[in-house]
């Protein structure tokens, strides 16, 4: 059975378990699998009338909704090839995709998407909204076929590089991932009487997400969603998870907002947090003396747990992917009582390498493979990944896809990392290496991450100095010139001469994905930003 056959089984014989929720402000709206089906089953009777078939891309733009799931399920059902598309993305850059994509129908949200695309994307296939393809009647059609090596979704990448190309997964890779996922997944989360509580706001169309509501459905287990981002404080409240995913950006948000609002309260409250914080991080060197025993057991009963509550009351864990998180944030949520498991994979890899075993974890690494996959590294410490999770190559570059995949099938990630009793940690992207005059080759992810720790107030960063004298930091936030300062002269106090940084900037600007510095899942696009900056980068260096 493969995997869109159980989430149809399970929506059929278990519609309370393949439930999908939906969060509207303080109000949950739920649709079980028996709603699911007749939704998909509208959608689909409309990509039929559209003069889809199999093999045909349908692309998809739209928020994370029940309908979302149904559309995307749909296209799946009729064996066409979903395209799903980042509903937040530059008009300009989805124009750009969906031209390289060469849907033959185009299913949107609503008028004001339909209407944006448009306007940028003017040699445009049929668009219909979701109003459109949920008003046919059912379509009482059943499964079309899917073979094994058949493709069944192009994801497109971020585009760090500022080019996205659309990545080719089929169904063995679907496959293949799902009963991964679910296993490791289920060493984490262990047995409970009933479903796990499951909260979603990362959006469907990227890979991991996708896997993630692959997962839910294949248990199957409900999943709840987030239906506005602007407010994941209240539907989190609402929603009430054991669990959620994560990128880094949030949980540093999190804990921000934490140390800020403490400092705010002042009192006791701080003082017995601060001198609990301090104590925790000696305990974990050896360090710790009576006192600090002392002043970490009065943390642990009177501020930890409350701060636990406000982040989460029934939150178990947490899981974290798309970039590594800082070892200092891994162990502040360890030390509140939410542990944090990471993950580590890309689009090419269905999603997921690595994932943390709760028995294996090392604060600062990405976890360990999942079974069935070969690891090594290559030339310049370059990750090398060969497996069932493996991609079929980019849509229509096959240069790219050659540059990519080796002949015997060992996909580069382009991840510089380090590898220790299986255990994986990312050193940065090989792409991104910074290399000045002095002709050292410099990643600047760990500098960068050092910065963070060490300055709170600055909402991000970014390091620049390829070919130029020095190392200097571009910094947003509300981090004042001093902290930016102190925050450099203790790096600098910490590496070799060719890694200080010598100049910073402070941007008024942030990044952001609308304006189009970050990726979609919060990634610097780093040569954007130093073209979006070259004139006070250039500065810096004058």
């Amino acid at each position: 059975m493969n995997f869109l056959e159980r989430i149809f089984d399970n929506l059929k014989d278990k519609p309370e378990r393949a439930k999908l929720i939906e969060v509207h402000g303080g109000n949950l709206q739920g649709t079980d699998g028996a709603g699911i089906l007749d939704l998909v089953s509208r959608v689909r009777a409309y990509i039929e009338k559209a003069g889809v078939e199999p093999g045909d891309r349908v692309a998809l733009l739209a928020s994370n909704s029940a309908r979302w799931v149904a559309a995307d399920l749909a296209i799946l059902a009729t064996g066409a090839i979903a395209v799903p598309l980042y509903d937040r993305q530059d008009p300009g850059e989805l124009a750009e995709m969906l031209t390289d994509a060469a849907p033959k129908l185009l299913i949107v949200g609503n008028e004001k998407l339909a209407k944006s695309v448009t306007e940028a994307w003017t040699d445009h296939c049929k668009i219909g909204t979701f109003d459109e393809a949920f008003d046919d009647k059912p379509s009482n059609r059943g499964l079309h076929p899917i073979k094994e090596d058949d493709i069944v979704t192009i994801i497109y990448t971020s585009g760090t590089s500022g080019v996205a190309k659309g990545v080719m997964l089929s169904r063995a890779n679907v496959d293949y991932m799902i009963p991964q996922t679910i296993g490791r997944i289920g060493k984490v989360a262990g047995t409970r009487n009933g479903p796990d509580r499951v909260f979603h706001f990362l959006p469907f169309c990227f890979a991991a997400s996708r896997v993630m509501l692959w997962t839910q459905m294949s248990r199957p287990n409900p999943l709840t969603m987030s239906t506005d981002l602007t407010n994941l404080v209240v539907e989190m409240a609402v929603a009430k998870p054991n669990y959620f995913l994560n990128v880094p950006a949030v949980l540093e948000r999190i804990r921000n907002g934490v140390g800020a609002k403490l400092e705010e309260q002042g009192g006791v409250g701080l003082a017995l947090y601060q001198r609990g914080a301090a104590a925790y991080k000696k305990m974990l060197t050896g360090d710790n003396t009576f006192f600090d025993n002392v002043a970490l057991g009065l943390a642990e009963r009177l501020v930890f747990p409350k701060i636990k509550e406000k982040i989460g009351p029934n939150l178990e864990f947490l899981i974290s992917g798309s970039a590594p998180l800082t070892e200092d944030t891994q162990r502040w949520f360890q030390m509140v009582g939410i542990p944090v498991y990471q993950a580590y994979g890309l689009t090419e890899t269905t999603g997921i390498v690595t994932l943390d075993d709760p028995l294996k974890v090392r604060p600062g690494r990405v976890g360990v493979p999942l079974d069935g996959q070969e690891l090594r590294v290559g030339e310049g410490d370059e990750l090398l990944v060969r497996g069932p999770n493996i991609f079929q190559g980019y849509w229509g570059k096959d240069e790219e896809t050659k540059a990519a995949l080796d002949d015997d099938g060992w996909f580069h990630t382009g991840d510089q990392v380090e590898i220790e009793d299986e255990n994986l940690r990312i050193v940065g992207r090989i792409k991104n290496l910074i290399i000045p005059e002095s002709g050292h080759n410099i990643a600047p992810e760990p500098i960068e991450e050092r910065f963070m720790t060490l300055c709170p107030k600055a909402e991000s960063c970014m390091l620049v100095g390829h070919a130029r004298p020095h190392l200097a930091i571009i910094v947003t936030g509300d981090a004042v010139q001093a902290d930016i300062d102190a925050a450099i002269e203790t790096i600098n106090g910490e590496v070799p001469h060719y890694r200080k940084i010598r100049k910073s900037y402070r941007a008024r600007q942030g990044f952001s994905a609308e304006n189009g510095l970050l990726t979609a899942n919060q990634k610097l696009r780093r040569r954007i930003i130093e073209d979006h900056f070259k004139q006070e980068i250039d500065t810096l260096y004058a």
